[in-house]
């Protein structure tokens, strides 16, 4: 074992993370148009810089619930600067920015029968 596992762990430079607080979209949408916003935000997100694997923690921590959420940025390494997950960063420094729309929803969303 040499140095570089002294921060296998994580968890000391890791915030606990949780849900962004309410937040309220531009205009009423539909669970429709969320679902598209978020596909296309994944879609090019590793096009902006950063590593495709941290992308795909990150979009998998977005999708699940507190404890796996928080799981899977621990096992990724995943430097959580926001403990929403607005603003990570990986090991090497590489900023990683998510909207809150792929976090959670928002409160003006409708409702469709």
């Amino acid at each position: 074992m040499g140095c570089a596992g002294s921060r296998e762990k994580g968890n000391e430079n890791s915030k606990k993370i949780r849900k962004p607080k309410a937040w309220k979209h531009t205009e009423a949408i539909t669970r429709a148009q969320l679902v598209k916003m978020r596909e296309e935000f994944w879609d090019t997100a590793p096009h902006y810089g950063g590593r495709k694997e941290i992308w795909e923690a990150l979009r998998a921590a977005a999708e699940a619930d507190l404890t796996l959420a928080q799981a899977i940025v621990d096992s990724a390494g995943v430097i959580v600067q926001n403990p929403d997950l607005t603003t990570c960063y990986d090991e090497r420094g590489a900023k990683y920015e998510l909207p809150k729309y792929v976090l959670s929803e928002p409160t003006n969303l409708i409702h469709e029968n």
